[in-house]
Order: structure tokens, then C-alpha cells, then sequence
């Protein structure tokens, strides 16, 4: 499993809008300067991100993004799912139901499986607002 370049500008900008959103709405012209990144980057990022229900947004003056929840209530999982994609370490893993017909003899399986289970209460475990303090 190796998070992209885009997953990691997830994270990052939704750190930012949590921590600068008690002003209003933020722009990601702003986030941008702040972090270092591409706006044009980050626009398809968060495109993606608001079409997840993630956050809100508003156009025009005085318009940009805030969090559609608290912090609190965003893991870094959920974010990075939105952004990534699957996050299981191997393909047999990133279907609900395992279909791979080695599944009943595969002595990796279960290496693979508590991996996976690792990675996923891990990044479970944290929240933006964590990140954010």
C-alpha cells in the first residue's frame, strides 16, 4: 500500500479547513499558500472530497469550503478511502467478499488480512480535529 501525493494533499487540506473555518468559508487559494500545494491540485481534490458529502461549498465572493461535520467526526480513513480508493495491501482484499479462488489455500491470506485490519483501525482511529490540535 503506498498513499499518493493526492491522499496526502487530502489530509493536509482538510486539516487546514478545520483549523481555519471558525472565520468562514475557506478559499483554496489560501490553503494553497498555506500548504505549499497547487490550487489547481487541490481543486480536484476537493472536488471529490465534496462530492463525498465532506464538505460544503460556496462560490462567488466570500465563498470556499468548510467541513460538512465537525472535525471529529472525519477519520483519516474515510478521507483517504474517498481520495484512494481501496486501501487493501493486496487485490484479493479489495472486494467485501474475497473471490480469489485460492482463498480456502492461500497460507498469505491471513498475513494480508491482519494487515489490512492493522492499517484500517489505525487510520480508523484518527480524526482530522486530532490532527488539527
Amino acid at each position: 500500500m503506498k498513499i499518493s501525493t493526492k491522499g496526502r494533499y487530502a489530509l493536509r487540506m482538510m486539516v487546514d479547513i478545520a483549523e481555519h473555518q471558525k472565520d468562514g468559508y475557506v478559499t483554496l487559494k489560501d490553503v494553497a499558500l498555506r500548504q505549499g500545494i497547487s490550487k489547481k491540485y487541490l481543486e480536484q481534490i476537493a472536488l471529490h472530497i465534496s462530492q463525498a458529502g465532506m464538505l460544503r461549498a460556496v462560490r462567488g465572493y466570500q465563498g470556499g469550503y468548510m467541513l460538512a461535520k465537525p472535525a471529529s467526526e472525519y477519520s483519516v480513513q474515510s478521507i483517504l478511502q474517498v481520495v484512494e480508493g481501496s486501501m487493501a495491501p493486496v487485490t484479493c482484499l479489495q472486494q467485501l467478499n474475497n473471490t480469489c479462488e485460492r482463498r480456502e489455500t492461500c497460507r498469505t491470506l491471513p498475513l494480508w488480512q491482519g494487515f489490512d485490519s492493522l492499517t484500517r483501525e489505525y487510520f480508523e482511529g484518527i480524526t482530522i480535529a486530532e490532527l488539527a490540535n
